[in-house]
């Protein structure tokens, strides 16, 4: 008897310590920085229909370090678009502290500056509205840009998970600190131009879409590359696939 409330005291002190842990953000950062290094990579971009495989663009990532701090530029090429979709992430280098973020595409214009207040504007072209942003945080937080790159840093094992502190600005959807979540990390090996790679699988969703978009990661274990990822929306699907 003694020993069965022992392990239901400890079983129940594993799920509090769980629930208790502090959000990852720039002051609580486990990230090997040995792992961050200049990179550029380009993925092609699917769309999933039954059986059909529809390509519908590019996306070409750049990450850079300058002095004390780290550059990443997305640059979203549609086939059926003339103009191109670029994002701009900066971050400090010792803790990822966000510096600057801005997107632009057809749709509307953004641009962030983080300092102690988050100021900045949002431009929607559709409507040809402009709001002039200004923003305060109380706690600490990664752009939600970055947290994308951030997950290939952290220190994966089977069994993984941990909550992000990231703030996001989209005035259709969610303004300020939110959260996105690694749900699982699996140990595997994903068939990559030919040749096995020893893999890390993980599976995130985030407050910006209320956690109904799955995304899943497939992390080359060596060089942190993302090998493939996988969108899931509400029964739809997107695929985007390594080229170099």
């Amino acid at each position: 008897m003694k020993k069965t409330i022992f392990s239901l005291i400890l079983s129940m002190g594993i799920v509090l310590f769980s629930f208790g842990q502090a959000p990852l953000s720039p002051q609580n950062n486990p990230v090997d920085y040995s792992l961050v290094k200049n990179e550029s990579s380009k993925m092609k971009w699917f769309v999933l229909q039954d059986t059909m495989k529809i390509e519908i663009g590019t996306i070409q990532t750049d990450v850079q370090k300058k002095g004390n701090e780290l550059i990443v530029i997305s640059t979203i090429d549609l086939n059926r678009s003339p103009v191109k979709w670029v994002d701009s992430t900066i971050v400090k280098t010792d803790r990822f502290k966000p510096v600057y973020h801005s997107s632009y595409n057809q749709q509307r214009d953004m641009a962030l500056h983080f300092k102690e207040e988050i100021t900045g504007y949002y431009l929607d072209k559709m409507n040809n509205k402009k709001v002039m942003i200004s923003e305060k945080a109380d706690q600490s937080y990664f752009d939600s840009n970055f947290y994308p790159q951030l997950i290939r840093w952290l220190p994966l094992k089977e069994g993984y998970s941990g909550i992000i502190s990231i703030f996001d600005y989209n005035p259709v959807a969610k303004i300020g600190v939110i959260t996105a979540t690694i749900t699982q990390v699996k140990d595997s090996t994903l068939l990559s131009h030919g040749l096995p790679k020893e893999t890390w699988i993980v599976t995130t969703t985030d407050d910006i879409s209320d956690n109904e978009v799955v995304s899943t990661y497939y992390i080359e274990k060596s060089s942190r590359k993302v090998l493939k990822q996988e969108i899931d929306i509400k029964g739809k699907k997107m695929l985007m696939e390594l080229i170099d």
